[in-house]
C-alpha cells in the first residue's frame, strides 16, 4: 500500500536537494543543454514547475493539463528565464503541491492523469518524487542514477516493469537484478520469484533475460541509458515504448 505521507516527505527532500544543486549554477548554465534531447536545463526546470501545478490540478479533480499543446507551450515560454526566476518558480510550485498534500483528503480515491491514465490519489506523491529525482539527473549537474536511494530505485523499477507488462510491442522479458530479485515484464504473465523457483503454474517464463545493477536497469527502463551495461541472454535488448 502506498504511504503518501512518507512519499510527500521524500518529495520535499528531493526538491530541496535539487534546488540546492541548481542554486550553484548561473544564468548561462541554465541555458545549456540538458541530457534530454532538444531541452535546455531551463526546459527541465520549467517542466518541473508546471508538473507540480499539473499534479495539483489532478488532486483537485481538474484535467492535468489543458491540452498537450498548452503543456508544451508553457514549457517553451518558461524555459528561457534566468536562474533566480527558475528557482523561484520551482520552489513556489513545489510549495503549492506540498500544501495541498498536507490537507485532509480521500487518498484512496481514483484520479485521472494525462492521456486518460487513472491511478489512486495516494500514488500521486510517488509520481511527483519520480519527476523530481529523474529530472535532477537529466540536468547533468553531478547527480546520477547511482545517487538515488535504493528504495526509490527499486520502486521505480517495479513501477516501470508493471507499466510495460503485457505491452503488445514487447517480447517476454525477465529482469534479474544483481541482488537476486526477478521481475517479469513485456508480453508475459507476472511470475513471483517463488513460482519461478518452484515451477508452480508451469515452466518459468521464456524470453529475453536482462541482468544488471539497479541503476543501469532503471536507466534503461526510464530511457536514460541505452542498456549497454546490462547483460542479455536469449536475444537482444528490445526498444522500449515511450514513457
Amino acid at each position: 500500500m502506498s504511504d503518501h505521507v512518507r512519499d510527500l516527505a521524500s518529495v520535499r527532500e528531493a526538491t530541496d536537494r535539487l534546488l540546492a544543486a541548481v542554486g550553484t549554477l548561473d544564468n548561462a548554465a541554465v541555458t545549456e543543454p540538458s541530457r534530454l534531447p532538444g531541452w535546455s536545463r531551463g526546459h527541465v526546470l520549467a517542466h518541473l514547475a508546471r508538473n507540480a501545478d499539473a499534479l495539483v490540478n489532478v488532486l483537485e479533480g481538474r484535467p492535468m493539463y489543458e491540452s498537450a499543446r498548452s503543456r508544451d507551450a508553457d514549457i517553451e515560454r518558461d524555459a528561457p528565464r534566468g536562474l533566480r526566476e527558475q528557482l523561484g518558480d520551482v520552489q513556489d510550485s513545489a510549495e503549492r503541491f506540498r500544501r495541498l498534500g498536507a490537507e485532509d483528503a480521500d487518498w484512496a480515491r481514483t484520479v485521472e492523469l494525462r492521456n486518460g491514465v487513472k491511478d489512486r490519489a495516494s500514488n500521486v506523491p510517488f509520481r511527483r518524487w519520480t519527476e523530481v529525482e529523474l529530472h535532477h539527473v537529466d540536468l547533468g549537474i553531478g547527480y546520477e542514477l547511482e545517487d538515488l536511494s535504493a528504495e526509490f530505485t527499486q520502486r521505480e523499477i517495479n513501477f516501470l516493469a508493471k507499466r510495460f507488462r503485457d505491452h503488445p510491442g514487447l517480447p517476454p522479458l525477465l529482469i534479474k537484478q544483481d541482488d537476486g530479485r526477478m521481475i517479469s515484464t513485456g508480453a508475459v504473465q507476472s511470475y513471483t520469484l517463488e513460482e519461478i523457483k518452484s515451477g508452480a503454474g508451469g515452466p518459468p517464463p521464456l524470453g529475453i533475460v536482462v541482468k544488471g545493477r539497479q541503476a543501469d536497469l532503471l536507466g534503461w527502463l526510464a530511457g536514460r541509458r541505452d542498456g549497454g551495461a546490462l547483460t542479455v541472454d536469449r536475444g537482444s535488448l528490445p526498444p522500449l515504448p515511450p514513457l
